[in-house]
């Protein structure tokens, strides 16, 4: 009994010391992406980032015990990314909320394609009267809301809520009486943010309500909570260090509110932690999901969760500083227990749909696309871009997300049966207006392994065989070396190496594509795509 007690006061100081470390660790100066770790640990704690992929202006709520979030998807489609979790840190793909963006505008679709850094920007998901509410921006035609009464959809058709150039970062709040409100940014008339009431159906701004709550340099991001009988108006601003987060308070919606009180630091080395949302766990606690913001990085927008600590009122981000502003937390204790989930990457195409990690580059073709036309592949069906040897204008690119992780390996199935003359097909990296594309090409009948660095062509040898693997591998520092296979075993390396880019508010995309420069001619058939990280 006595030795029983021995292993179990052991084993408490072990999880405790653990705990210890995990704090002081959340207090190191890590280096920006050089993550060994991330994500749930498995023994009860995690480590930031939790999803280092490129989810972008993150928003969550909590309804019951479950969480949902979403994530702006620019100009691909489907459009605005819904994920679900069980623990704030365990996060799947429960769907988009827009199926075809070309309702957005012409430019959306694959005939015209030139909205990259355009499209969908952030938004907001709220649950009220038994619905999902989703209002997001664009920065050319305004502001747009879909509800639902299911995650998963249907939801609604799109209402231009605001049709009107120059606006971004919304989010409704419904009061206790049930009027609803909408704060969103003026960023063409010098970031000046709106407050304005909703009609009971949240479709139009009420006509005679809009009135300016704050203006500074760079103020976006708004969220607007009602938190102990108070309101809080929750946003970021440009600093002398950068893009920092803050907060005002007030008895009333309307103000006047406090003066604004920075609750966390800009931390350009980690890439300013700014654009998201406070939640309260089930746990009781509160916490921060927040995207790292700064442009540049080839991963994009990656996701962290910090905890919130209240100070006489006021809910810092983070590690609380000497100066009462939050500081970022790179590991701790998850929220509520929950087991090790990530979203789907690999397809091997027989469940008769496309899969939810997929997103078309621009509203996809429908007609030359289909999961019926070969039992368990993927037709992809080959038509002129809209210029010559243009990834980036060429339609029905089929991408998902680049994890930045150790080891990432992407490999594609593809038969060749049904590729004709000016046909090019295979695996690409591309963040606009960088991009690689590596595959096949039909030339005069015969059949080429080429690499295509934006324009900057090498051709291999010649492929007789129908089959064809390709490959691309790449790690924490984002260098893609391209593989071809005539077996599906025996890779060879081909071309240098590729360094994955940051383009038009996106992190770099792993993708599926297929065109011909010549005509409307030939299809290649997609097996699977299994993509690990």
């Amino acid at each position: 009994m006595l030795q029983l007690f021995r292993i179990i006061s052991l084993w408490i100081i072990l999880g405790l010391s653990a705990q210890y470390v995990l704090a002081q660790e959340g207090n190191q100066n890590v280096k920006w992406g050089n993550w060994q770790k991330w994500g749930d640990q498995g023994n009860g704690t995690y480590r930031n980032p939790i999803l280092p992929g490129d989810y972008s202006d993150i928003d969550c709520i909590r309804v019951g015990n479950d969480y949902y979030a979403i994530s702006s998807t620019f100009q691909f489609s489907p459009g605005m990314v819904i994920l679900h979790s069980k623990d704030l840190v365990n996060w799947t793909i429960a769907g988009h909320a827009v199926n075809d963006v070309s309702k957005i505008s012409p430019k959306l679709n694959w005939d015209r394609m030139d909205s990259y850094g355009k499209g969908i920007w952030a938004g907001s998901i709220r649950y009220q009267a038994g619905k999902f509410w989703i209002y997001f921006g664009t920065p050319d035609e305004g502001y747009f809301m879909t509800s639902s009464k299911n995650i998963k959809g249907p939801w609604s058709p799109l209402v231009n809520v605001l049709a009107e150039k120059g606006w971004d970062d919304c989010c409704p709040f419904w009061d206790d009486d049930g009027q609803a409100y909408l704060v969103g940014t003026n960023f063409a008339d010098d970031y000046k943010i709106h407050l304005f009431k909703l009609s009971q159906n949240g479709e139009k701004m009420i006509k005679g309500s809009d009135q300016v709550i704050y203006q500074s340099k760079g103020s976006e991001a708004s969220k607007l909570y009602k938190i102990n009988g108070l309101y809080y108006h929750f946003f970021s601003e440009v600093k002398a260090d950068g893009r920092v987060v803050m907060i005002r308070k007030a008895k009333k919606i309307s103000g006047p509110y406090s003066p604004a009180k920075q609750i966390g630091h800009a931390q350009k080395n980690f890439h300013e932690p700014n654009q998201g949302g406070i939640i309260n766990a089930v746990n009781g606690k509160w916490y921060f999901l927040t995207h790292h913001g700064s442009s540049g990085d080839w991963s994009g927008r990656n996701m962290s969760l910090l905890p919130v600590n209240w100070v006489k009122g006021w809910p810092i981000l983070g590690k609380v500083g000497k100066d009462t502003v939050g500081n970022m937390v790179w590991s701790g204790k998850k929220p509520a227990p929950g087991r090790k989930v990530l979203p789907k990457s690999s397809d091997e195409f027989n469940l008769g749909q496309m899969q939810q990690q997929w997103e078309w580059n621009y509203q996809p073709r429908a007609e030359k696309f289909s999961l019926k036309a070969r039992k368990g592949w993927l037709r992809l069906w080959a038509f002129t871009p809209l210029e010559k040897d243009n990834l980036l204008k060429a339609g029905n690119t089929l991408t998902q997300r680049s994890m930045r992780t150790l080891k990432s390996e992407a490999i594609v199935k593809l038969d060749l049966s049904g590729v004709t003359n000016g046909q090019k097909c295979g695996i690409t990296h591309f963040g606009a207006p960088e991009y690689a594309s590596f595959g096949v090409e039909n030339r005069d009948n015969k059949q080429f392994i080429v690499l295509n660095l934006k324009g900057k062509v090498i051709t291999g040898p010649k492929i007789e065989n129908k089959m064809i693997w390709l490959k691309s591998t790449w790690g924490l520092d984002g260098l893609s070396q391209y593989y071809y296979s005539t077996n599906g075993s025996d890779f060879i390396a081909f071309g240098d190496q590729y360094q994955l880019k940051w383009g038009s508010y996106r992190g770099d995309r792993i993708g599926i594509f297929n065109y011909n420069n010549d005509k409307e001619s030939g299809y290649v058939d997609v097996d699977y795509f299994r993509y690990t990280y």
